[in-house]
């Protein structure tokens, strides 16, 4: 992997980990806040390298149109995590409610 990808990573996972229980974030807002904003498809593919699943809640992170989007361990399982952590749904989307937003500078 090259230093610059790495360097991609740690930023994406250290920006996840402001997501606080209970919220989530879209790929999309993470690739902004992160200064990449075109890059929320590379935000997804780092998520799905998560190699510290127990520290970066990778599963907070949804699409841009709330609807769950792709998770390593099925989108059942992260539709689960989700509700364990009182995230509420209508129908495949999450409510509004529940999106997080970083604070841009």
């Amino acid at each position: 992997m090259f230093f610059a990808e790495m360097k991609f990573e740690e930023a994406v996972y250290a920006k996840v980990r402001e997501i606080p229980r209970g919220r989530v974030a879209t790929y999309k807002e993470v690739a902004i806040a992160i200064g990449k904003d075109k890059a929320y498809r590379a935000v997804g593919n780092a998520l799905n390298r998560n190699p510290h699943p127990k520290t970066v809640p990778c599963h907070r992170v949804v699409r841009s149109d709330l609807k769950i989007g792709g998770f390593s361990k099925g989108i059942r399982a992260k539709k689960k995590l989700l509700t364990e952590e009182g995230v509420k749904f209508d129908g495949k989307r999450v409510r509004p409610e529940f999106l997080f937003r970083f604070c841009h500078s």
